[in-house]
């Protein structure tokens, strides 16, 4: 089974997330979501349960625990939703080319 938890300390790392579904049974992975840019922790992560009863159980007893000053939110994970569309222009237009020389080859003032 797969675990979302959120409302985590961004102080939390990947074997601190381990540890605290471990009591309740073999955890194949635990993953703290970081960003990309920072490096830092985006306060929330997934753990992997083989056993769906010892995951449900942890599920149960983990949602609303205090884990360093915060209530953390523990569910079963969503299904990752498939992404359309591709690069759209990074969201800017959905990929149009803007141009502000009005056709002047370049050399036209815009103001």
């Amino acid at each position: 089974m797969n675990i979302y938890v959120s409302n985590l300390s961004f102080n939390v790392q990947d074997d601190d997330l381990r540890g605290f579904f471990e009591e309740y049974g073999e955890v194949s992975s635990a993953r703290v979501v970081m960003d990309k840019m920072t490096q830092r922790s985006r306060g929330f992560g997934f753990v992997e349960m083989s056993d769906d009863a010892a995951a449900q159980k942890a599920i149960n007893e983990l949602d609303g625990a205090s884990v360093e000053g915060r209530n953390i939110r523990v569910t079963v994970a969503k299904p990752r939703e498939e992404r359309t569309g591709g690069n759209s222009g990074g969201g800017y237009g959905g990929g149009q080319k803007r141009s502000f020389n009005n056709g002047g080859g370049g050399n036209s003032n815009r103001w």
